[in-house]
Formats: structure tokens, sequence, C-alpha cells
């Protein structure tokens, strides 16, 4: 981190130098607006401009909560793709000005044609303008991802290939969703809706993996009959989030309460018929064959609150399984310690990035601001023999929408095979 702080501060330094220039255009394209002809307007630019790269330097070296980075750099990228969208106009009016400029001294007669008639705009006006209005498309992209995307729930279907997979276990199906955040929700209809599309593809197992809250055990209340339908044959497995302690409330007023309601978040698991795995593991058997489901409390190597796994505890006793899968709410986790010290884990799933909720991701393409705080955060990552798939979310934190990430329903169909794809060239 500390490697990146200089880049990261010439970044936020040269956004600021070219505000000098935009701002001038901003004025100009708004000048008919008395307000932005006064001081004050640009006081608030200003302003606006510093805190916001003065947010995003301390949101990524300063170890806040994700929540507040994610919000400062998705505020930082759009308000920087504003003004890069806008500079190529501002630039081209230069030109056009200084091309007139230059004809003039060799001809100072200015043609008739160029003269705007009464109450017509200037072709400056006209151009400045126009780039006024394509920078404010990513702004009202995130507004339309506000109202549209935070309940478009979307189904991705994954085949995950376990050469020592058991004959038994070959094509079950595995759904996993994360990161409820259910203190978040003010549709409960569209909720309902997303818990019946997981449902429609009959999966055989189900993980949850961690933030059922954001902070209270109480903001389940209106949402615990709907997730209390989400069963599975063979069993929903779930572990706990980052979110899931209360830590991020600063006043519990005394220790007991921040217990208690840790208590109650465990209770609904119990309540709703998942099972909840705190370092621990299950061992899953279907016609005699087993395989190993493991299960461990938050660890991230980036979360200031994220040090409660223990995979020592989550292996115990899984010597004779020939696959183990993971469930571990921070996908830090994995480079961190489960690569390095575990590698009889065959693959880990997690969530937690929530793709930062904004983003681009196609089938064979994805990229979110995200990346450069979570190296794998989003989909199928692989190294060596080991897997991770991370899951961008059921619910949302912070800004309330998705744009280009949409919310997560994850269908792996188990394969007791090698992936074709590393193999076909062999």
């Amino acid at each position: 981190m500390e490697k990146q702080a200089l880049p990261v501060f010439f970044i936020c330094l040269g956004i600021l130098a070219l505000d000098f220039y935009v701002i001038r255009g901003v004025r100009f394209g708004l000048r008919k607006w008395k307000f932005s002809q006064k001081p004050v307007f640009t006081n608030l630019y200003w302003s606006v401009s510093v805190l916001v790269s003065l947010g995003i330097f301390i949101s990524i070296f300063a170890r806040t909560g994700l929540s507040f980075r994610a919000a400062f750099m998705l505020v930082f990228f759009l308000l920087t793709l504003t003004k890069l969208i806008f500079l190529p106009f501002l630039v081209a009016d230069d030109l056009r000005r200084l091309f007139k400029w230059q004809r003039a001294k060799t001809n100072p007669a200015i043609p008739e044609a160029e003269k705007p008639a009464l109450n017509a705009i200037s072709r400056s006006e006209f151009i400045t303008k126009a780039g006024l209005i394509a920078g404010s498309i990513p702004i009202a992209g995130m507004l339309y991802g506000t109202m549209s995307g935070v309940y478009d729930y979307r189904v991705k279907h994954v085949k995950l290939y376990l050469p020592n997979l058991p004959k038994a276990f070959d094509g079950i199906k595995l759904g996993q969703i994360s990161d409820i955040h259910s203190g978040s929700f003010y549709n409960k209809k569209a909720v309902a809706g997303g818990v019946e599309m997981l449902l429609r593809e009959k999966p055989d197992l189900i993980f949850f993996t961690g933030d059922l809250v954001n902070t209270l055990a109480n903001e389940m209340n209106n949402y615990q009959d709907i997730f209390s339908k989400v069963k599975a044959p063979l069993g929903v497995f779930s572990s706990l989030g980052n979110h899931d302690y209360g830590d991020y409330k600063e006043n519990w007023g005394n220790w007991e309460a921040k217990i208690k309601n840790f208590e109650d978040i465990l209770a609904t698991h119990k309540n709703m018929g998942w099972d909840l795995l705190r370092n621990e593991n299950r061992r899953l058997k279907v016609n005699g064959e087993e395989i190993g489901i493991l299960g461990v409390e938050n660890w991230g190597s980036i979360s200031r609150f994220g040090h409660r796994g223990r995979l020592d505890l989550a292996t115990a006793n899984t010597g004779d399984l020939p696959v183990k899968l993971l469930l571990s709410h921070d996908p830090s986790h994995w480079r961190a310690q489960v690569l390095p010290g575990y590698p009889q884990i065959d693959a880990m799933f997690s969530g937690h990035t929530h793709g930062m909720q904004f983003g681009i991701r196609t089938e064979n393409f994805q990229w979110s601001p995200i990346k450069y705080i979570y190296p794998e955060w989003a989909g199928l990552y692989r190294e060596g023999k080991q897997q991770l798939y991370v899951n961008v979310g059921y619910g949302f934190l912070g800004y309330p929408g998705r744009l280009g990430i949409y919310p997560e329903i994850t269908i792996f169909e188990l394969k007791a095979s090698a992936d074709p794809s590393l193999t076909k060239n062999a």
C-alpha cells in the first residue's frame, strides 16, 4: 500500500490541476445561470474536488471500512470520468477559437456566416454545453442504477471442476449467495423475487458467505421469513462476514448489548435452518462417499476487523476427505493464508467486495475500481490446483444501487474431472 501512495497522490494532484481548466468551461457553459458566476459556486466546486481527492487518498491508505472506501472510489471515479468526457469538448472549442484567431490575423474581415443570429447560441456555447451534457452521462447512469439495478438479480452458472471429487457428487448443483445486508433493503417483494430465482434452480446444497446484516440483528426482522425459504436437500451452510459482529457501531452503550446483538445474529441463522460454520467443518455424505464443507469466521488482510478465522480448526480431522470446500467471507484470505498454508483446500467461496456495485461485467471481460483494492474481486480464480470464487453479493451497502455489477445468485455444477480448458493443449 505504501508503495502506491506516491502514484495515487500524483493522480489526485493531476485531477485537481485539470480542474483549473475544467471549471472555466463549466462556468462558461452555465453562464446563463447566475449562480454559476458567483464566487460561492467556484468555492463549492473546489471544495468538492479537494474533499473527494483527499477522501480517496485517505480511504485507500488509512485502512477504513470497505463501504467508506467504495463510496469515495465511486464518487472519485464518476467525477473524474465526467471531467475527462468534458475535456475533449473544451479542447476542441479552444482549438477552434485559436484557428479562428489566427485566420483573423491574416484576414481581418470576419465572414458574415460566422456571426451568430440574434438570440442564437454561439458555437463555443454549443460545444461547451454539448460537453456538459456528455459529461453528465456517468452521473445519470448512477441514478439509473439506483432505480433499476439494485434488485436486478442475475443467475450465473459456473462449472466447478474438481478432479478428486467423488463420483457420487459429480453433477451436483451448489448455490451461493452472499452479502445480504438486510438493513439496506427497502423492497420486500423484490427481495423475495430473488429468493424465488434461487430456488427455481433447484440447488442440491447452498452456501451463504457472510454479511447477513449491516450492523444490527433486528435488521432481519422483516426478512427472516423470506430467507427461511432458502432450503436445499443437502443443507444450507453459512459463514459470518465482517458486518455481522457489530464492530461498525461505535457506541453500544455497554458490552453486553453488543454481545446480545451477536447472539441474536447467530440465532437468526439457526432459526432459518442454516448450518453456521464457525471455524469448523461438516462431512457431507452422498451414497456412502464424503466431501468436506469448511467454514471460518471473518478473516481479511485489509479490513481492520478481520482476523477471527482459524483455518487450523476448520481443517481439523479432514485429512481423509478427497475434496474440501471452504466458506470464507473475505477473498483476501485466499491469497494471505489459504494458498501459502493450506494446499488441501480445493475451492474457497467468498463475497465481501460487492464488485463495488459499479463497473463492467460480461462473459469475457470485467472491470471495477474495486480491483485496485482486491485483486480477486468477482468470479472464478485459479492458482495451481486451488480455486476461489467471489460472489458480488445479493444486497447492497452505502450507495443504494448497482451499475454494471448486478446482484448475483451463483449456481455451480460440480464436475469430477479436470477443467478441459486447462488440459486441451497438454
